[in-house]
Formats: C-alpha cells, structure tokens, sequence
C-alpha cells in the first residue's frame, strides 16, 4: 500500500493506540502533516480511558506543536480512519465503528481483514514505516522540523535509544533525518520519573537467575521501551551475568529487551530466537529487543506464562548449538564431500568511483553495516547474490574474478548503499555496480549440519558465522583451519559436487 492509495478521500482520522507512545504520535504526527499538505481535513488522535501525562510525551507534543486529541467516540465518521503503531480491531486500541480503515503498523500482523494495510515487523518502529513511505512519494521531512524531530524521537524511544536497530531503513531514517538536537536533548533526559525509577528498582529485586549460564530474566511493571533499556545496561554490570532479558506485558504482547557480552552469544540472535514464529526481534551483538504477540503466543504455548516462557526457551537456547574456533577445529575430511565453485555473476565497484580517497564511510547492507572503510583507489566492494557486501583489494578482484563493464543486476529487499561520513550523503548502489565473474579451480569439502553451529573463523577470531540445520559447513582443500559457513539457500548456485571419475 502506498501513502497516495489513500488520497481518495476529503476527511481522514489519524489514531493512535491507547496510552499512545513517542512512536505512535510521531508516526501520527507524520502523517497529519502530509495529509492537510495534500488538503484534506485530517485529526489527530487517541482513545482509552488515561490521558498523555508523561513528561517527555508531553513536552513532546507541547513543543512539536502536534495537535493530538483525545476523544471517546467518533461514531458516524464517513472518511478514512488510519491506525498507527496498531492495528484496528486489537486489543491496545479502541475500536470505533467506521466503515472505512486503513492500518499502518510494524508490529506481527493480527487483524487479516482490512484490505488497506501495510505491516512491516522487521523495522524498530512505526516513525521508520511512515518515514519510508514518505520517501516513496516524494515528500522530504526535513522540510518540516518539527516532523524530522517528532520522527527521530519516535525512532530513539522504540529501540532504546538506537542501541536495537534491526534494518537498513532504520538506520537509513535516523542518519537521514534533520534533528532540533537541543530539544531532542531534552526528550532524552525526560524519560524517567520517580515510578520509573521504582519500576527499575522492584524488578531487579525480582530477578531470575540461571547460575549455570550466567543469565537473568527480569520481568517489570508496565513502562516504556527504553526502561527496559535502562534495567537491562542496569543488570548486565553485575559480575555474574552475561546475558539479561528484561521484559514487560502490554495489552498486545510481551516486549522486551536483551543485553549480551558474551562473544558465543549474540544479543540479535538470542532476540531472535525468543520471537521465532511468535514475533520479531533484532538488533546489535551487545544490544537487541523484541515483540512477542499475545495472539500468536496464547495460541502456540497456551498452558504457560511468559515467565516460564522466556525461562525454558533461553534454557534451551544454550542446548541448541555448537561452537568452532577455526583456528583449533581438526577437521575430519571423510565426513564431507568434495565441491568446486562455479563461476558466479557478483557485482564490483571501486570505491574512490562513489566518493573521492580519503573519504571515511559507512557501507549498509541488509546483514549489517562496515563503518570502518575509507575510499581509496585500491579498495573495491564486492556484492553477493543476496546482496551482502566484501570489501576486497584490487589486486584479489584482478586475481580471482573476470570483470566486465556492464550493469549488475540484482533483485533484493535492500541494495547496499554508501553514506559520505563528512557529508552524511547517502549513495545507492544499484545503478552504479558492474558484473563480475569468478574465475579459478577453488575446492572445499563441505557438509550440512544438524544442528545449528557457531564458526568463529580465523579472519575474525571476535564474530562467529551462524549455521542453521541444512547450512553448510566448508573447508578450503588447502587450509583445513579456512573454515565457514555456507547458507544453504545459495549453496547449490555457488559451488557443484565434484564426482569421481
């Protein structure tokens, strides 16, 4: 669905979810903003029985100037009613009897029968969704400070404080957007109130904690994403833990938050883990969080609570996978069977071609972010066939690849882009990579696993590749400690069984 879908009526209502949050009034905001630009006669609001009475919601909406109600009924409504950072018909959000809807939410779907809807789980926040349609039709947000601010916070407060972005887009929207950085300041340091504060208190006296694996799960009294934040960095300076979920229940679902130091355990993926089929979760090694929904939850574990939940599910989390140090790993060649690469299409381009050398700069791609490269003649990056990118040399590209000067073709959620560290300017790289082919006689033996396997491989001894049942495990035939992993979904396009004659 796009935002210009929408267009076709005079009188369009913007709701928020009950006890709306910075995301959910920004994202409103956002959208009130584009609408009466357009010239519709377009309201703000919200419902349920308690009012906005946090400080920072409220000096937030004070010095935004955004115009948001609350109103117990607007029965006999004949425009458009959109719902965001919520779904109309849930559980969070006052349903009012109209006849036309539209949802725009980045939570797990739950009502499948409004036609107008776009839902995407796997941004941190609703703010990014409207940000990104937006974008889609032209409208540049910076051009409204008082919106590029609203939108910010929204971002800053659903992923306690950036630490748990999850997508490019995210991390797109936040480098993008004009901030008023005084105000943004103090927004951040009205988060907490005196209850805050007992909140954090009371729930670590409530901690559960496995002495075994060194983890804790801390449940808390209902309060905002970042409080979660603020207990779990709280909790994870004790000596003894590791790994600490903290976690509350809201009327649509558990939310929580996940600290890791652990190097065998990435927070993103314990997070991950938590929400498989029930959610979404992400985030960083160190940081991440998620959204579990009551409705899918009640329905897959309906005879326990979350407590018990998040317990036996981190429990056996420990017991599902497998470590290998490459470096010390003995392998044994009989269990594997002999591959060959085949010559596979990837894209190139070199660096000092997008920005001048010299220029420090961040590479985004759907897996991550490399913000550690510099531009230079003698740097080139290398896009896989599912859109991840290798910075290589150009001295490797020339040996190990036949270039051509024709356009890379390549289909996926989200092509790499580079953003100017100095400038902040965002470069795509889908019009600008070329085709490359790899060339050469590289042998590897190569198995799929049974178990999920964590290989930390001798170029980075800090950051293990993840192996899921039916992946790939591979080893160079000429070092057997070049060990890694091999996603099995690209497996069979990149290398071919080498039989014997």
């Amino acid at each position: 669905m796009k935002l210009s879908d929408l267009l076709n009526y005079d009188s369009v209502i913007i709701q928020c979810h009950n006890n709306p949050d910075a995301d959910s009034i920004a994202s409103g905001f956002a959208l009130l903003t584009w609408f009466r630009e357009k010239g519709k006669n377009t309201r703000l609001i919200y419902s349920g029985k308690a009012q906005i009475s946090k400080p920072n919601l409220l000096l937030m909406v004070q010095e935004l100037n955004i115009p948001i109600e609350h109103v117990e009924s607007i029965n006999g409504f004949d425009g458009l009613l959109i719902t965001v950072d919520s779904q109309y018909g849930a559980g969070n959000i006052k349903r009012h009897d109209v006849k036309n809807v539209a949802i725009i939410d980045h939570h797990q779907q739950e009502i499948f029968d409004v036609p107008l809807t776009e839902i995407r789980s796997f941004l941190g926040s609703c703010s990014t969704l409207v940000w990104d349609m937006l974008v889609e039709e032209g409208f540049d947000v910076n051009n409204y400070p008082e919106v590029s601010t609203a939108l910010w916070y929204g971002l800053f407060c659903d992923t306690n404080g950036f630490s748990e972005l999850n997508h490019p887009i995210d991390r797109d929207m936040r480098d993008t957007l004009v901030a008023d950085k005084s105000l943004a300041r103090r927004l951040r340091n009205s988060n907490l109130t005196l209850l805050d504060l007992e909140t954090a208190g009371m729930a670590l006296i409530r901690t559960s904690y496995n002495r075994k694996n060194r983890f804790a799960v801390i449940k808390t009294n209902p309060c905002d994403p970042n409080i979660l934040g603020y207990i779990s960095d709280l909790a994870h300076q004790v000596d003894v833990i590791d790994v600490c979920v903290v976690y509350n229940e809201i009327n649509n679902g558990i939310k929580y938050s996940v600290r890791s130091s652990s190097p065998e355990i990435m927070a993103s993926e314990l997070a991950a883990w938590l929400a498989n089929d029930i959610g979404s979760g992400g985030g960083h090694a160190e940081k991440a969080g998620g959204f579990i929904s009551n409705h899918r939850f009640e329905k897959k574990y309906p005879n326990i609570n979350a407590d018990e939940y998040l317990l036996s599910k981190i429990s056996e989390y420990y017991s599902s996978f497998d470590i290998i140090y490459a470096g010390k790993y003995e392998v044994d060649p009989s269990e594997m069977k002999s591959y060959r690469k085949l010559p596979v299409v990837y894209g190139y381009i070199r660096s000092s071609d997008i920005l001048p050398g010299g220029t420090p700069m961040i590479v985004r791609t759907l897996q991550g972010d490399y913000d550690d490269l510099v531009a230079s003649d003698n740097l080139y990056l290398m896009i896989g066939i599912k859109g991840e990118v290798s910075p290589i040399t150009s001295e490797m590209l020339e040996k190990n690849y036949t270039t051509f000067d024709e356009p890379y073709d390549l289909s996926t959620e989200y092509f790499p882009s580079i953003r100017n560290k100095i400038t902040g300017e965002s470069i795509n790289l889908k019009n600008m990579a070329k085709k490359c082919i790899s060339k050469g006689d590289v042998q590897i033996f190569a198995k799929p696993v049974t178990r999920a396997t964590k290989v930390f491989t001798i170029w980075d001894r800090d950051t293990y590749m993840l192996a899921k049942p039916g992946d790939y495990l591979a080893v160079r035939k000429d070092n057997h400690h070049d060990i890694y992993i091999i996603n099995k979904d690209v497996f069979s396009q990149i290398y071919e069984e080498m039989r014997e004659e």
